[in-house]
């Protein structure tokens, strides 16, 4: 059993940087990869990021390359996600979800990110 709490999340004016939290129990966190997603009012779900559970292979959605950045430390039991050059298309609720292949197991409870124009 994993229990993810995001943390981080605020208002932000377009340019503006996060730096968004995941914190996990459980012993066994470090098994799992983590992948971060989000979610904007009155659209689907998205993928945003991801990183094998060692932490030496990560993944980015096309739209957040070059901006987002995410990193995990596993002997702190986190995931962080690094939002830089913010846009207003980035408002979203963000979750940190832990990873089974490709099944989604564990989700936080998301924490919302609102960047302003």
């Amino acid at each position: 059993q994993v229990q993810l709490v995001e943390s981080g999340g605020g208002l932000v004016q377009a340019g503006g940087s996060l730096r968004l939290l995941c914190s996990a129990s459980g012993r066994t966190f470090s098994s799992y990869a983590m992948d971060w997603v989000r979610q904007a009012p009155g659209k689907e779900r998205e993928f945003v990021a991801t990183i094998k559970s060692s932490g030496d292979i990560s993944g980015y959605a096309d739209f957040v390359k070059g901006r987002f950045t995410i990193s995990r430390d596993n002997a702190k039991n986190t995931v962080s996600l690094q939002m830089n050059n913010l846009k207003p298309e980035d408002t979203a609720v963000y979750y940190c979800v832990a990873r089974v292949g490709t099944k989604y197991e564990y989700w936080g409870q998301g924490t919302q990110v609102t960047v302003s124009s």
